[in-house]
């Protein structure tokens, strides 16, 4: 049982970011096949070096063509396929307007104890830091620029938890649906035996608390999104 319920749990890891870790473990063998999907070069923190140019002009800002690379590779690295160009820059456009509204809120970031934790659960999702490790430098991507991409993600995914969780409300029969209409399939179709509502109450209750904000917080990216001077620079087109 201990199993089964450590497994819900985990989906609740970066469960409101744009890039979704818990996907890790499907990705295994796939970096090398899917390489070919994204051109990554990072240059903050990477291992390649280039020329970087502006890949869109955002507000009296603007968003790199090194950080769409950079956030491909980790794309590649975690769920061993990145997103098109478009949807790149829709994130870290998504990514730069949340990080406004934490750093004027003066939220603070995530301690070295923090990254340390998150970079250790996301290299045993790959059967240790030496395999992590050899996967990353496939794609580019060293420790240090993997530490600070996850500082990101946590800085971002723990603002938007902070802004929207004291609205969200789940009540017993909210749970009681999902154990009897997910859960208790999906423990049954991987062949366990299902544990009894009252032992997993409280993690389904912070999955849908997390479902919740996460829904919340896509319809404020939304809103934001469209309120935002943002022009797109075709690659090749930067200056």
């Amino acid at each position: 049982m201990g199993a089964t319920v450590r497994a819900l749990g985990a989906c609740l890891w970066f469960a409101v970011v744009s890039v979704t870790l818990s996907a890790a473990g499907a990705a295994q063998g796939s970096v090398a096949s899917n390489q070919s999907d994204a051109s990554v070069a990072p240059q903050n923190g990477g291992t390649a070096q280039a020329v970087d140019g502006i890949a869109a002009r955002i507000e009296d800002d603007i968003i790199t063509e090194s950080e769409v690379r950079e956030l491909a590779a980790f794309q590649l690295l975690v769920d061993g396929k990145s997103k098109p160009r478009a949807e790149l820059i829709r994130e870290l456009v998504d990514q730069w307007a949340t990080r406004g509204e934490a750093d004027a809120e003066k939220f603070p970031v995530p301690s070295a104890a923090d990254v340390n934790n998150a970079y250790a659960q996301l290299a045993m999702q790959f059967g240790g830091a030496k395999n992590f490790d050899s996967r990353a430098a496939a794609v580019e991507l060293n420790e240090a620029a993997v530490r600070r991409l996850l500082g990101q993600q946590l800085y971002l995914s723990r603002f938007l938890d902070y802004r929207f969780r004291p609205a969200v409300q789940v009540d017993d029969a909210e749970i009681e649906a999902y154990y009897r209409d997910e859960f208790a399939p999906q423990v049954k179709e991987r062949g366990q035996p299902v544990p009894s509502i009252e032992n997993v109450q409280e993690t389904i209750r912070e999955v849908l608390v997390q479902r919740a904000i996460t829904q919340r917080a896509n319809e404020w990216l939304d809103n934001t999104r469209g309120h935002l001077q943002v022009e797109p620079i075709h690659e090749g087109d930067a200056r």
